[in-house]
């Protein structure tokens, strides 16, 4: 009711600063016949004055003051016509200040309606966060979510290819505890859309395996959860991830979903952190990868982060030191002597052009390498800790820096 009540004292003070605006005939400095009157009493009191010194005679003080007193005249008249003009007219003024009212009660309500949260209550973090935290553990059971997922439309596969999926359903079924078998039925299920039946399929193989797993199986078995609800992550779904974040903190697959996860249960900012730390450790040509970029930004807007795409990655085995191919065409002949001094120069004008000019990330990591191979390594690390410090804000530039000087042994 407070807001209700404070809204609606705003919305009419700003109406009624309008009205009074309208209703009120304002007057913008004053019209040239007002200084006119000025100037011909001015004259009037001065040919008085000449009148007395004796400087004029009677005849033609008489005359000056006639045409004086006419042009007074016409100036008044010139003045009241002005005024007259001003006075807006009362009626159409009172319309217009009615429906600029209206206009702003009725405009302000319906873009509440249409943008506000009628009886939403302020949200500071720490309720965010509590609300966040109730989401975690108070949200539908992956059987709830597969209830409402409507159903895939059927596809088009061939009728000995399904024979041979109910033949392996059937031996999976005898064969409850061949692992193999389960593992065959995860994949074909799968390809089917037959997502609860893969992912409990898989289920099925971890039982047998009896621990002997990786933490890709259970990335797996998450990621085939989350398939078949529709791309909602449940308790369930999030135990299967937890389970392979324990084994390997760096599965790409289930950092993205746990980020995923994250941002369902309303917490963007958790979301984005672990989902820019996976962009930025790679691969760049692994699947999660294009996921998280399609995603990131919509994930830092949420969270009230400003986000620009990073440069690229390049791919594990691209090149990115080492002398170009004419340059190493020219070397074939050259002594080894020259050869190390053709290579010396090269960096030597690669660090100046850096130093004084800057560069790309490439450019960058290709000198971390090319020091090191000429065994400068205290130079090397120099280098690298300044172009980390160069493109601290660009996580792809780090991470490119960092795989550099890994080639180059600086880092383990």
């Amino acid at each position: 009711m407070t807001f209700w009540i404070v809204t609606s004292f705003m919305a009419l003070a700003v109406s009624l600063l309008i009205a009074m605006v309208l209703l009120r005939a304002r007057k913008l400095g004053q019209p040239a016949a007002a200084f006119d009157l000025k100037v011909y009493r001015q004259q009037l009191r001065e040919l008085d004055k000449d009148l007395a010194r004796g400087v004029i005679n009677q005849s033609d003080a008489d005359r000056t003051k006639t045409e004086i007193s006419r042009r007074i005249l016409t100036a008044d008249e010139q003045l009241q016509a002005h005024q007259a003009n001003l006075a807006q007219p009362r009626r159409v003024t009172l319309v217009m200040a009615v429906l600029v009212t209206a206009l702003i009660l009725a405009g302000s309500l319906g873009l509440y309606v249409r943008l506000g949260v009628n009886g939403y209550g302020d949200m500071p973090l720490s309720d965010r966060i509590a609300l966040a935290q109730e989401r975690s553990t108070d949200r539908p059971s992956q059987a709830q979510a597969e209830a409402g997922v409507p159903p895939l439309p059927a596809q088009q596969v061939e009728d000995s290819y399904l024979q041979l999926v109910e033949q392996l359903r059937q031996t999976a079924g005898e064969r409850v505890n061949d692992a193999q078998g389960q593992a065959l039925l995860v994949q074909h299920e799968a390809n089917l859309g037959n997502f609860v039946a893969a992912y409990q399929a898989k289920q099925n193989y971890i039982r047998i395996m009896s621990g002997d797993i990786e933490a890709k199986d259970h990335a797996e078995a998450a990621e085939l959860m989350i398939m078949a609800a529709g791309g909602y992550v449940s308790l369930e779904a999030e135990a299967e991830l937890r389970r392979a974040l324990e084994r390997d903190g760096g599965n790409g697959a289930a950092r993205y979903y746990w980020g995923l996860m994250l941002g369902q249960i309303g917490r963007p900012d958790m979301a984005y952190q672990i989902w820019a730390e996976t962009l930025q450790t790679g691969p760049a040509n692994a699947p999660w990868i294009p996921t998280i970029q399609a995603q990131i930004a919509e994930m830092a807007y949420r969270a009230g982060i400003d986000y620009s795409p990073p440069t690229a990655v390049p791919a594990p085995g691209s090149p990115l030191t080492g002398p170009t191919p004419e340059e190493m065409a020219s070397a074939q002949d050259m002594s080894a002597e020259d050869r190390q001094d053709m290579i010396r120069g090269m960096v030597a004008n690669l660090a100046e052009r850096l130093n004084s000019e800057g560069g790309s990330p490439q450019e960058w990591a290709r000198l971390i390498v090319a020091l090191s191979v000429l065994k400068e390594v205290d130079r090397a690390q120099a280098i690298h800790d300044e172009a980390i410090q160069t493109f601290a804000d660009d996580a792809a530039a780090v991470a490119l820096i960092t795989s550099a000087a890994q080639q180059a042994g600086l880092l383990p």
